[in-house]
């Protein structure tokens, strides 16, 4: 098998004859225009209005390449398009071969016939998608009228992401361009077009069975939108002439056998691994993975085709039992019923060629270290890269993959639903050999919206057909087709289907927003026992340093043109700032607001995940909105665009913990309670106590105990009714400590802290460099809830930060060497000149002696 890869330089061009600048392939317009300085920064200021003009027009992308005689021996060529954004028409040497309308799919086109030795010329004109959107005729019955929040007008017209044209976080930026890998194949054999794994988990072992389908005599090709392609029929293969090899290798096994396919050019090898070693979601397990070789060679025994893949030994499925309530909704790997901690990952940046490898495996990690066990890719985005994938395998990450459909209403021809078959088809097919892939998910709240939301029930009963033919019937089938062995899910959330009451609060998963949508207090999280919270979240700004990256100083006031710019959520700010009236009192500058919105959204989250893993196996999973942002913004993410993490990030790594302590307020009582998600019985001591803001003891009351495993229970209590004519002057704090030394902290007060009389805080603060870390040693003189540390001109991911100082004793927190990911210091003293503190209440000035 031959490859010219296409990647490089190209020329961009507005419409066929207007050159614009060269554009590095993978690439688009907007990254092309950008670095050649053509536009502005589309996520400064305002700028993203003119950014989305330019998508009025046709562009074209267009290169030469070479080709050599020996490629034309070939019995067929490919052109191989991973990623089309999104309309075009591809020449090559002035030939029409094809159009693409799907972003979401990989594109294979026969073009032997059009190629010549020497010199050729490839041109790909990708046409306006927002006059496709605005000469687009319904059918009778069937005009769309619904908007999503932020989004644009028949967004949902063709195969492209939908965040593309906004969301309630993300900008207007449309783009169009080659968004992944090009390149030419050339080959004279069966391909291996198919190669699909099964695993059977019994008495100790597992056996792995691999089917490889070979290419038949027709080979596999792409329809085109309105124009005919010549296909070119492959030689009459014999199958038995070739001979297929697989290598399985892992933890103390290594395997190979060679078989000849047979006359249909299938191929099923069958391993029985003794001893297994299993793949377990972080914080159950290790997660080793075994190393699959399938190699193609002919009878003279040259190798045609290597494909590589990695799989992971496990069974992962939904439990849906019946109960006391109803119908659980349970991750359940290893025959293990997990409680599911994670939140749900959007499209990493709006222009997607900036979307890297490093910025992948740093937000993966970042939810690896804050105790995630799952990440939901969204609906309203893209389907990630193969890398992503491989590094939730490697993190122990379960993904529950949504299918590329978000709060829309869609008119589904002929060719509308074809069109995302053959994208089902392409991406489960891709991606299913993952050991991460949790479940496939049909779309995201479209159930949910034809049966109760308001601007749905104005829509025709024709397009609600359309629905549950293409969620009900299209897209199961493709899955069924391609992958029978993952869990499939109707919509999110959903009770399975047929809108058979979407909501219900004891069946499937939900969605809950009167925190924040509904402006219901915090407290609200405790009237519901959802049996999986798949959305909850709550919005906040983004630190200052963030801020300052798309404002001048005078846009720096939340209602300015440029801040509600980067706000895409209606209203949101005023929202921010009722909650925060209702907690906190009026921070007195911008930079102490930005904080303050951060330990909101924090508190939020918290409140809702520590109700629902109190009730463990009434609900069996959380995945807050949202884990990131596509561009610098206010929004519903625990990291911000550029990496830093917000005040949720660091609380979740405590409220997702393994082993975690919450307290509940019950009247006058003070109830604290051990989620102990692990193998382990747990012995513990605890000790809850009501102190002054001089982090005096007044009253406490101990206890000790043990937790068995994957339980929550109450394990302590106190009754604060002797305090209540103090209650502005003392906080509750809960210190459990497990026989291994491990100490787990919670804190409460007993109002909201807008009526706390914190006093000032006198903090004082060394720096002390080791080979490989900073440590930050703190000491404090009173109460110091939520103390966030920054620095300056760099970005440091600390052990922890938005934490409370509850006594005078020295705290010491880790600053490692490697998750200082922006910037450097020089030395202790260096990082110590540059700390910036943050505190409810400033502190006293030269606090850093």
């Amino acid at each position: 098998m031959k490859t010219i890869k296409l990647n490089g330089i190209w020329e961009l061009s507005e419409g066929n004859d207007h050159s614009l600048c060269h554009v590095q392939v993978p690439g688009t317009v907007l990254s092309g225009l950008l670095n050649a300085g053509k536009i502005e920064d589309p996520f400064y200021r305002t700028n993203e209005e003119q950014t989305r003009k330019l998508f009025w027009k046709d562009y074209v992308f267009e290169r030469s390449f070479s080709v050599e005689a020996d490629l034309l021996t070939e019995d067929q060529i490919l052109l191989i398009c991973e990623g089309l954004d999104t309309l075009t028409d591809i020449y090559i040497n002035d030939h029409l071969i094809a159009a693409t309308d799907n972003m979401h799919r990989t594109w294979k086109f026969p073009v032997k016939e059009y190629l010549k030795e020497g010199e050729n010329q490839i041109r790909i004109i990708f046409h306006s998608v927002l006059r496709y959107i605005e000469n687009y005729t319904y059918a009778e019955h069937k005009e769309i009228h619904y908007v999503p929040c932020g989004g644009m007008k028949g967004n949902q017209l063709l195969r492209k992401a939908h965040s593309m044209f906004g969301w309630d976080w993300g900008p207007q930026t449309i783009d169009a361009g080659i968004f992944r890998d090009i390149y030419l194949e050339g080959f004279s054999h069966p391909r291996m077009e198919d190669i699909i794994f099964h695993q059977k988990h019994q008495d100790g072992k597992v056996t792995v069975t691999a089917e490889i389908q070979l290419g038949k005599k027709n080979i596999s090709l792409n329809n085109c939108c309105d124009h005919t392609v010549s296909n070119t029929v492959s030689p009459d293969y014999k199958y038995k002439n070739y001979t297929v090899n697989i290598e399985i290798s892992g933890p103390d096994y290594t395997r190979n056998q060679t078989l000849t396919a047979d006359q249909n050019g299938r191929v099923t090898f069958t391993f029985d691994i003794e001893n297994p070693h299993l793949w377990w979601p972080n914080g159950y397990g290790k997660q080793p993975l075994y190393n699959v070789t399938v190699t193609l060679r002919s009878n003279t025994d040259n190798i045609l085709e290597t494909v590589n893949r990695r799989i992971g030994l496990r069974t992962l499925t939904i439990s849906q039992e019946k109960d006391q309530w109803g119908s659980e909704f349970a991750f359940c790997v290893n025959g293990l019923k997990i409680f599911t901690r994670g939140g749900n990952y959007i499209p990493e940046d709006c222009l997607y060629t900036r979307i890297s490898h490093e910025t992948q495996k740093y937000l993966l990690e970042s939810c690896k270290r804050a105790n995630f066990n799952c990440v939901r890719v969204w609906g309203g985005g893209y389907y990630p890269s193969d890398h992503f994938y491989d590094l939730c395998d490697e993190m122990g990450l379960i993904v529950w993959q949504d299918l590329m459909y978000a709060c829309n209403v869609y008119d589904v021809t002929k060719a509308f639903g074809e069109s995302c078959r053959q994208e089902t088809l392409d991406n489960v097919k891709r991606l299913r050999h993952h050991a991460s892939l949790g479940l496939w998910c049909g779309n995201n709240e479209i159930e949910s919206a034809w049966n109760h939301w308001q601007d749905f029930q104005t829509e025709t009963p024709y397009l609600r057909a359309d629905y549950v033919k293409l969620f009900e019937d299209i897209l199961p089938d493709a899955v069924k087709e391609t992958d029978q062995d993952t869990f499939y899910w109707p919509s999110s959330p959903s009770s399975g289907g047929c809108f058979d009451n979407p909501d219900d609060e004891n069946r499937g998963d939900t969605h809950y927003w009167d925190v924040w949508h509904g402006q219901k207090p915090f407290t609200d999280y405790q009237k519901y026992h959802f049996r999986f919270c798949s959305e909850f979240g709550f919005q906040s700004f983004p630190c200052m340093k963030t801020v300052e990256s798309y404002t001048e100083e005078k846009d720096r006031n939340i209602f300015s043109r440029v801040m509600e710019s980067h706000q895409k959520n209606d209203a949101a700010n005023g929202k921010i700032l009722y909650y925060l009236s209702e907690n906190f009192q009026y921070p007195h500058d911008l930079n102490h607001l930005l904080y303050v919105s951060q330990i909101l959204q924090g508190m939020a989250m918290k409140y809702g995940v520590d109700h629902w893993r109190r009730n463990r196996g009434r609900c069996m999973g959380t995945l807050y909105w949202q884990v990131n942002d596509n561009w610098p913004v206010a929004s519903w993410s625990s990291i911000d665009y550029f990496g830093r993490w917000k005040a949720l990030h660091y609380m979740a790594k405590k409220f997702y913990a393994p082993l975690a302590v919450s307290m509940r307020k019950d009247g006058e009582i003070f109830r604290a309670y051990l989620e102990n998600e692990t193998a382990q019985t747990q012995e513990w001591t605890a000790t809850i106590s009501v102190k002054n803001m001089k982090c005096e003891i007044l009253d406490s009351v101990q206890a000790a105990g043990s937790t068995t495993p994957f339980k929550a229970e109450e394990i302590i209590q106190i009754d604060v009714s002797n305090w209540k004519k103090q209650e502005d002057y003392v906080f509750v704090e809960t210190v459990l400590k497990l026989s291994d030394g491990t100490v787990l902290t919670d804190t409460e007060t007993l109002v909201p802290y807008k009526y706390v009389e914190l006093e000032t805080p006198e903090i004082n603060i060394d720096v002390e460099e080791q080979k490989d870390t900073y440590l930050l040693k703190i000491k404090a003189n009173c109460f110091v809830p939520f103390l966030s540390l920054d620095f300056k001109d760099a970005d440091v991911t600390l052990e922890d930060n938005f934490f409370h100082i509850t006594d005078t004793e020295e705290k010491v927190i880790r600053a490692d060497k490697k998750n200082i990911w922006n910037g450097s210091f020089k030395n202790a003293q260096d990082m110590k000149n540059r700390l910036e503190i943050l505190t409810l209440i400033p502190v006293k000035d030269g606090v850093r002696n």
